[in-house]
């Protein structure tokens, strides 16, 4: 065989090589060797998908601390509790303290496999990853209670791919580092049930006035149903919805086989009682505090404990008194709306009332609402008169006037002619006030007004006198206060100090009294005036037996409000009755019910007359001794 005779063989069987060489594998072979592939990019994606997540997982050893919302105590002026706001949790509880009812109705609703799985449901993701990737959006998340208690330990809320890994992840730290019955005890005692309640005992504690350990079975289906939605679940605020939830959550007990079909219609057939709600002290009262406190101490992240101003008798006075005053005239003020405020000589705000029914309005009206003050006001404009030198026995005319295009008329059109200053205070007369007010000057009018503590833009024009200028009880009352002290214009306040639980001083008060708005002989001579209006005046209804009494009274335009403020004994207190839309009330004047009710309120909330008759000239009691002592 020559050369290329070799060289074809040579080809030919390098060509058979080959052709032996790619000859396809059997397709179980080729199927096993794409599943190993698959695996190996799957377990490698999974692995750089794992510490791409777990790069920023939360720190761990967060695990035994409560570090929910921050808590706030309020206390009255001497110390007693009044209201305590945001989260709450009770005593810890191990699962075996617990009736086994209780596991089992949460494990019913929340994770029927909770014994079973590794932490996580594939069916229950499965399931959610369906929903989501259909609505394009994370809705479900298929979570176990091991998840749960992931999310509610170490992450937020957010509902995305990267947290429902995490979650994953922890869930399975979870599942390795504890036993299942130390994962539903720590789920239990830190899960939120609504209401600042977090974890079983506290619940138990808030909703039905009891330890966790007594829960019966159809108060654990209570709490159980409350998971899903605790806000809008909670019986105390939806218990017709919150008592179908629980039933559903009976049911759900009978299919794990938990309760057996008799017992479920015994525990139906039931009633649960819920704690009585306890009387909320000064409900608005107590929101002006809490936003002032979010205003002083709202970047601070620790539980803090808050003194107040509030006094507990003033404030049942406040309260006794409106109830008393209204009932008065109910006829006339069924739809009306009250407002009263109570401070004392330095600004400091000890009872405040912001409306008739805190359940059906929280609208604060003593310290959110802006209203006309009408003939309140007059006093300032009096005072700005006796700071320009008059004198309450001073003359002025009380007669029609007009002044541009305005003609300004008195109650009822009558008028009284030449009247001191004292008598055109005391019975209210428009005209004269216009004149006092006219030859003071409206500067100095609002001069005083500022320096009273009423810093808001003032009318330019005549009306100034006659209470145009729109302003809140509380700023009223601040501006009275003047007039009880004195002449030192305060700032109206209802914080004392503001600490953190552990005692470090986040706020303490300095003191209200910002400046001298008048002397002493200055506020004198007006008190005289306002006293005359008590007296004799506009505002009798007012007088209070054995006291002396400083006030005025207050109506506006077809008496769309209606006022009494007035001062005694180093009280001011401030009563506004009208209507949230402004209507008008027929019959409804300032030395009416208004009057009416500040005597109510200041009745009770002085001390008693034979008390201050014993007052000596420093306003100290003198000392008394029994008979023979």
């Amino acid at each position: 065989m020559g050369f290329m005779g070799q060289l074809r063989a040579y080809r030919k069987k390098k060509q058979g090589r080959r052709r032996t060489a790619a000859k396809p594998l059997p397709l179980p072979m080729r199927i096993i060797a794409n599943v190993g592939v698959f695996c190996l990019m799957l377990l490698i994606g999974l692995t750089a998908l794992t510490a791409h997540y777990a790069r920023d997982l939360p720190d761990t050893r967060s695990l035994w601390r409560n570090d929910d919302a921050r808590r706030i105590t309020l206390l009255s002026q001497d110390g007693a509790p009044i209201s305590m706001h945001g989260a709450s949790s009770g005593e810890p509880v191990r699962l075996a303290e617990l009736p086994p009812h209780v596991s089992a109705a949460v494990l019913a609703v929340e994770d029927r496999n909770f014994y079973h799985h590794a932490g996580f449901n594939l069916l229950s993701i499965g399931r959610a990853m369906l929903v989501n990737a259909k609505d394009g959006a994370v809705r479900q998340g298929g979570s176990t209670i091991t998840q749960q208690l992931a999310k509610n330990l170490f992450l937020n809320s957010d509902r995305t791919m990267k947290r429902k890994a995490q979650e994953l992840l922890l869930a399975l730290w979870l599942e390795r580092k504890f036993t299942k019955d130390e994962i539903l005890t720590l789920y239990l005692n830190r899960v939120y049930f609504g209401a600042g309640a977090y974890g079983i005992d506290a619940a138990s504690y808030r909703y039905f006035d009891k330890s966790a350990r007594g829960l019966s079975v159809g108060e654990a289906a209570v709490l159980a149903g409350l998971l899903k939605a605790p806000s809008r679940l909670a019986p105390n605020t939806n218990p017709q919805t919150a008592g179908r939830r629980a039933r559903l959550v009976i049911d759900q007990m009978v299919e794990t086989g938990a309760l057996t079909p008799e017992q479920a219609v015994r525990w139906i057939a039931e009633p649960v009682r819920l704690r009585a709600e306890p009387p909320n002290a000064a409900p608005y009262f107590v929101d002006h505090v809490m936003r002032e406190v979010d205003r002083l101490a709202g970047e601070v992240d620790a539980d803090l404990v808050v003194r107040t101003t509030f006094d507990r008798a003033a404030q049942e006075a406040a309260d006794t008194g409106l109830i008393a005053g209204l009932s008065q005239d109910a006829a006339l003020l069924n739809d009306a709306q009250a407002a009263v405020v109570i401070l004392d000589q330095e600004g400091a705000v000890r009872a405040m009332i912001g409306g008739r029914d805190y359940r059906e309005s929280q609208f604060n009206r003593a310290a959110q609402a802006r209203r006309q003050p009408g003939s309140a006001f007059k006093p300032i404009v009096y005072l700005a008169a006796v700071k320009r030198g008059a004198r309450s026995d001073d003359i002025v005319l009380d007669a029609p006037l007009t002044i541009g295009e305005w003609s300004p008329q008195n109650y009822r059109q009558k008028y009284f002619g030449e009247v001191t200053l004292r008598e055109s205070l005391a019975r209210s007369l428009n005209s004269a006030a216009i004149r006092v007010q006219e030859a003071t000057g409206r500067a100095h009018v609002r001069a005083t007004a500022n320096a009273l503590g009423l810093t808001g833009p003032l009318n330019q024009g005549p009306a100034l006198a006659l209470g145009v200028d729109a302003i809140s009880p509380l700023e009223l009352a601040g501006a009275y206060a003047a007039f009880a002290n004195g002449g030192y214009r305060v700032e109206p306040f209802c914080i004392l100090s503001i600490e953190t639980s552990d005692g470090a001083v986040v706020y303490r008060s300095t003191g209200s009294i910002r400046d001298h708005a008048a002397s002493t002989t200055e506020i004198a001579e007006l008190n005289m005036m306002l006293n005359a209006v008590t007296a004799w005046g506009s505002g009798q209804a007012a007088r209070l037996e054995g006291r002396m009494v400083y006030g005025k009274t207050g109506t506006t335009q077809n008496s769309r409000d209606a006022w009494f403020a007035g001062h005694a004994e180093g009280l001011t207190t401030v009563v506004w009755l009208g209507k949230d839309d402004n209507a008008p009330m027929l019959g409804v004047a300032g030395a009416g019910a208004p009057a009416i009710i500040w005597r109510e309120v200041m009745a009770r909330a002085l001390p008693p007359a034979w008390v201050s008759s014993l007052s000596g000239a420093d306003g100290a009691l003198l000392e008394l001794t029994q008979p023979g002592g």
